[in-house]
């Protein structure tokens, strides 16, 4: 093969002449690879190869050497795609662009998602690709511009126009034809008035027009892809057809070609068919644009216009014209238009339609508020932080349209199987004909030809290509109004197949925020005042025990004193004048050294320790107070969450770094059946391999910075939404609600999605096992029976709407957990 043009990697990481020598020496070192040149100043490598697939083997060399090559990703809107053939053809077309990394082209959403090399190709050539495959492919406007489904719906709009004429030009073709059939007075009729030659020109009239005008497009786009050797289901639809009029014009014009006892017409046939297929066209198109009802939710939330503050002017102002750190101030009723931080004002905001929380949440000075939630009875207004596609509205967003867009490992192999069914179904039409041809006896010609054009029209692979695609649209949509993401899409397919559910416990099975369970007071000590000067003393500290005991006070209203002469003795407590007594806050060992007796309250410490609290004591002027139990209160759900977990046949385990003692204590709380405590991250990751090593698929479940590398190990890993963003960015689902419920989501939208999936696939390969051999006329020397290709047509499109109707289904998933459930 002839050497290709020069192909230029825009290349991360490159600091120094030495970095330049590490890449130029790598990239020579790949067989195919020539004329390396690498570029400091412009962080680029240009070089050329031998044949385009090289191109993989030099972005995979440029990660091992720690310089990856930039990427960019690219969603096409491609037309003219039928069939899960096309979408074989756009995808190797896509893929023999030099410069493209990844292509994952979708039938159901009709969108090609490239991911190609920086500066390797751009999308116009992409564009060129598609279209010289035969798919004219177009960008989309921008993401904020392009409503997904208004194509959807203009193209069964258009469709619904095609078949209404096509209907109208058939019904009297149909109606003189097959009403001889059922009634033969009818033909009879019709040879002693106009006779039967005027009948068949004026059939011939009315089908030339219906194929000419409402047809056309499956001639227009099959009989090109069949001349080019790449037949898809536009070609079977116009060569059965045509056979099936051609067959007609000839027995009506040129008679004499055609022995008297097979000269027949099919006009009706040819006319019916394009009419079914117009209407089952027109019925996937409307049931395709429902499939995109998730992303068109969430684009209506998009605000378009907002009121901001700037130098104490408000004006009402673009969203596209606000930058972070802008002023923004929203009525009562009104839609956030951004993301930010209230400074004014308090509210309940509902942000159900992102988290699936029903219930509106109070929003004060502080609070993080998110753009496209609804504001309540209140004013806010707040400082923005996050805007464009930064904000957590434009990355779900982004996040449901690459999961819909997802190519899933079962897919696979049925694009393996699709890319050889067309030209299969036609070989197998052929040998229809010659079999007939040869053993039909007198009627050999006419029945060859009807059963010829029953395999052709009944042997359509759309419903195939649907299978997939349409159920993964469905299915993640739904999941995202329940405030679950999928961010890959193979975690839709890995999540139906997990056996283990590991869970971190700060942030996820808990709260993540320490509180005051327990103040067990001395003998003659009163609650109130004890409290507030123990308060007094850990308002100085920082850590987070004695944040809770502060927060504490403050939630019960107890007025604080101040502290003086703070001071901390490490490894033991804190110590200060409250009021002019000495207030000792701190271990049990710190009292002892202090020559505090702590009898009285020793028996709790135990009780409490065992409950997996952490146990402090209080002393005031040489005298033991209190004793205080601090825990990490777990989640509200969390224990219904495990137990719907159990029933759905998944183990459940907890992986933290916190001490065995309190992980025990909450595992006996919350029924978590195995718990590895005190591990660092990387042990986090030991526990997942150990527990993959039983032979079951682990999913995790963590929210922290230090869950990351769990959460990228783990067969499936989901990360709590209120996480941070290094965890969100390492999970394969985010759960927007932020506590284990979504996670019983998250299993039950996969396992649906999978079974519906399955059924999908089932039902369109057994119909074409089925019905394939039943047209080609093998029940007829038993039975009589042969299927007309008005009846084939009529199946194909039912099978595809059975596929579309049946992922639908998807959109009525309830979810296992809600706050009725939780509570």
């Amino acid at each position: 093969m002839s050497e290709q043009r020069p192909i230029t990697l825009s290349v991360e990481g490159m600091s120094c002449a030495s970095c330049v020598g590490r890449v130029d020496r790598g990239l020579s070192a790949l067989e195919g690879v020539k004329d390396v040149s690498v570029n400091l100043a412009s962080e680029t490598a240009r070089m050329t190869f031998d044949r385009p697939d090289r191109l993989a083997e030099a972005v995979a060399a440029l990660d091992k050497l720690g310089y990856p090559a930039r990427s960019e990703t690219v969603t096409l809107n491609v037309e003219s795609m039928s069939c899960a053939s096309c979408v074989g053809r756009v995808d190797r077309a896509l893929e023999a662009v030099p410069g493209v990394l990844e292509v994952n082209v979708n039938l159901a959403s009709e969108t090609a998602r490239v991911r190609y090399a920086e500066g390797a190709v751009t999308p116009a050539q992409l564009i060129a690709a598609s279209a010289a495959a035969g798919y004219p492919a177009t960008l989309p406007e921008t993401p904020e511009a392009v409503d997904p489904t208004a194509r959807k719906q203009e193209e069964a709009r258009s469709l619904a126009r095609r078949f209404l004429l096509a209907a109208v030009l058939t019904l009297p073709v149909f109606l003189v034809e097959m009403g001889g059939h059922v009634f033969p007075g009818v033909h009879h009729w019709i040879d002693m008035t106009i006779g039967r030659q005027a009948s068949w020109i004026g059939q011939f009239v009315l089908t030339t027009l219906v194929l000419a005008g409402p047809g056309r497009m499956f001639y227009a786009r099959g009989l090109p892809a069949l001349l080019k050797g790449a037949p898809d289901m536009n070609s079977l639809v116009a060569v059965g057809s045509g056979a099936a009029y051609l067959y007609s014009v000839v027995a009506t014009f040129l008679p004499g070609l055609l022995p008297e006892a097979v000269r027949a017409v099919y006009f009706e046939a040819a006319a019916v068919i394009v009419v079914l297929i117009l209407l089952g066209r027109m019925l996937e198109a409307r049931a395709k644009g429902r499939t995109g009802a998730a992303i068109r939710k969430l684009l209506g939330l998009r605000v378009r216009r907002a009121r901001v503050r700037r130098d104490g002017t408000e004006t009402e102002l673009d969203v596209e014209q606000i930058v972070p750190g802008d002023l923004v101030i929203v009525r009562p009723g009104e839609r956030l238009p951004v993301d930010g931080e209230v400074i004014e004002g308090e509210s309940h905001v509902d942000e159900s339609m992102l988290t699936g929380e029903p219930l509106p949440l109070h929003k004060g000075p502080g609070d993080a508020v998110t753009g496209g939630t609804v504001n309540g009875a209140g004013s806010l207004v707040f400082r923005t932080t996050r805007v464009g596609a930064e904000t957590t509205l434009a990355q779900i967003i982004r996040m449901v349209e690459e999961a819909q867009g997802a190519k899933l490992p079962i897919q696979g192999l049925v694009d393996r199987i699709t890319l050889w069914f067309v030209p299969a179904v036609m070989s197998a039409a052929v040998l229809t004909v010659l079999i007939w041809l040869i053993f039909g006896a007198g009627a050999g010609a006419t029945l060859a030809l009807v059963a010829g054009v029953s395999v052709l029209i009944i042997a359509c692979p759309c419903a195939m290509g649907l299978a997939t695609p349409t159920s993964i649209m469905v299915g993640t949509g739904r999941a995202a109004d329940m405030g679950v993401l999928f961010r890959k899409g193979d975690a839709l397919q890995q999540l139906a197949s997990v056996g283990v559910v590991a869970l971190d416990k700060t942030g996820t099975v808990t709260e993540g925020r320490p509180a005051l369970t327990e103040l067990e007071l001395a003998p003659g000590m009163e609650r109130a005042g004890t409290l507030a000067r123990i308060a007094a003393v850990e308002a100085l500290s920082e850590h987070p025990v004695a944040r809770a005991i502060a927060r504490a006070a403050e939630e019960e209203g107890l007025p604080v004193p101040a502290a003086e002469q703070f001071a901390s003795v490490t490894g033991y407590g804190v110590r200060a004048q409250v009021g002019g007594a000495e207030v000792l806050v701190g271990a049990g060992r710190f009292l002892e050294r202090e020559g505090i007796d702590t009898t009285a309250l020793s028996a709790r410490e135990v009780e409490l320790a065992g409950q997996g609290r952490t146990v402090l004591f209080a002393a005031i002027d040489g005298k033991v107070a209190a004793l205080i139990g601090v825990a990490d209160p777990v989640k509200p759900a969390s224990r219904a969450a495990i137990a719907a977990l159990h029933a759905k046949g998944l183990k459940v385990a907890m992986i933290t770094g916190d001490r065995p003692e309190t992980a025990q204590a909450i595992a006996r709380e919350t029924g978590i059946d195995h718990v590895v405590a005190g591990v660092l991250p990387d042990g986090k990751v030991a526990a997942l391999e150990a527990l993959r090593q039983e032979g079951r698929t682990v999913a995790f479940v963590g929210d922290g910075m230090n869950d990351a590398p769990a959460l990228a190990r783990a067969d499936v890993g989901i990360a709590i939404g209120t996480g941070t963003d290094v965890a969100i960015e390492s999970a394969d689902v985010v759960l927007m609600s932020g506590d284990l419920r979504g996670v019983v989501n998250a299993v039950e939208v996969s396992r649906r999605t999978m079974g519906n999936i399955r059924e999908n696939l089932f039902w369109a390969f057994a119909y074409n096992i089925a019905l394939i051999p039943v047209a080609a006329g093998v029940l007829y020397p038993g039975f009589g029976i042969l299927l007309s290709p008005m009846l084939a047509a009529g199946a194909m499109a039912l099978s595809s709407v059975f596929v579309l109707s049946n992922a639908l289904r998807l959109r009525r998933i309830a979810p296992v957990m809600d706050e009725a459930v939780a509570a």
